[in-house]
C-alpha cells in the first residue's frame, strides 16, 4: 500500500537492522509488543484470521498468533526485503502455518472480498495518499462484523504543515502522506465503517521518542553504529531532533483507530 511501487526499497537490509536495533526484534514502529497490544485492547483475536497491512518485518503477526491466539495471520507489504525477514522469523519460529507474509504493489489489496475477521496496521498507512481508497478496499476485504484497529502516523491539522513538519519529514527521506485523525475517520464512515474511534498518542510517544533519542545519543550509539555505520545513526539522530519539535508542539500525532463493519 505504498506509493512507490518501482523505486528502491525505503526500509532495506539497512533500514531493517537500525529500527529493530531501536524498537525490537521484528518492530520497525515504536512501542514493541506492548503497544500492539494497546491497539488491540479489549478484542477477542483468538482463532479468528487477521490481516496485517504494512506488516515489516513480521514481528508484529508473530506476536498476534503467540499472545493473542490468531489462528492465521496475512502480513502484506511492499517492500520486498521486509517481507524476507519475516519469512525467515516466521520459519525460526516455526509458525509457517500459521503466518504467511505476502509482498505486493500499492494499489488495490490483493485478497478477495469478505476475507478477513481483523484487519490490523500499525504506522504504515501514512505511505497512502489516498484515505478514500485505502479504507474502501479495507472495508471489502474485511468481513461483516469485523473490525480494523490500527496505529498511525498523523498530523495535527490538514493543509499546509509547518515548516518544523516540513523538515521532518524530509528528514525522513520517506513517502508520508500523512492526514489528520479527522479526516481519517471521515474516510472510514465514508468506507461504511461504524463505531469509528479515535484515541490520541501524541502524549505518550513525545516521551517515548525522548528517551529514543537519548538512547541513540548515548548507550545504543556504539551498537547501532556497529550495525549500521555511523553516518547512518548521525543521520538519525538529526531525524529524531526534528521529530521531537514537531511531537513536542503536537503537529505530530500517533493517533489509534479502530472501526467496525456492519453485519448486514
Amino acid at each position: 500500500m505504498i506509493e512507490t511501487a518501482d523505486a528502491e526499497p525505503e526500509y532495506d537490509d539497512t533500514a531493517i537492522r537500525f529500527l529493530e536495533a531501536l524498537w525490537g526484534d521484528g518492530y520497525l514502529s515504536p512501542g514493541g509488543p506492548e503497544e500492539v497490544d494497546r491497539v488491540v485492547e479489549g478484542l477477542s483475536l483468538h482463532d479468528k484470521t487477521i490481516l496485517d497491512i504494512g506488516c515489516g518485518s513480521g514481528g508484529i503477526a508473530l506476536h498476534l498468533i503467540e499472545r493473542h491466539g490468531a489462528a492465521h495471520t496475512t502480513g502484506f507489504d511492499v517492500e520486498q526485503p521486509v517481507i524476507e525477514a519475516a519469512r525467515q522469523r516466521a520459519a525460526a519460529r516455526g509458525l509457517e502455518q500459521k503466518a504467511s507474509f505476502i509482498q505486493g504493489p500499492p494499489g488495490p489489496l490483493p485478497f478477495a472480498d469478505r476475507s478477513f475477521d481483523v484487519v490490523f496496521s500499525k504506522d504504515a498507512l501514512l505511505h497512502v495518499p489516498d484515505k478514500d481508497a485505502l479504507f474502501a478496499e479495507i472495508f471489502r476485504v474485511l468481513k461483516p462484523g469485523g473490525v480494523f484497529a490500527a496505529s498511525n502516523w498523523m498530523v495535527g491539522h490538514d493543509g499546509e504543515p509547518s515548516p518544523e513538519m516540513k523538515a521532518y519529514v524530509a528528514a525522513e527521506g520517506l513517502s508520508f502522506a500523512m492526514a489528520s485523525p479527522v479526516r481519517y475517520a471521515q474516510a472510514m464512515r465514508s468506507a461504511g465503517f461504524t463505531h469509528v474511534t479515535v484515541r490520541d498518542r501524541n502524549p505518550w510517544y513525545r516521551e517515548v521518542a525522548r528517551g529514543e533519542l537519548a538512547r541513540l545519543k548515548g548507550a545504543l550509539y556504539a551498537q547501532a553504529a556497529a550495525a549500521v555505520g555511523a553516518a547512518y545513526v548521525d543521520k538519525n539522530i538529526k531525524t529524531w531532533e526534528a521529530m521531537q519539535k514537531v511531537l513536542d508542539s503536537g503537529e505530530h500525532r500517533p493517533t489509534h483507530l479502530r472501526g467496525w463493519k456492519p453485519v448486514g
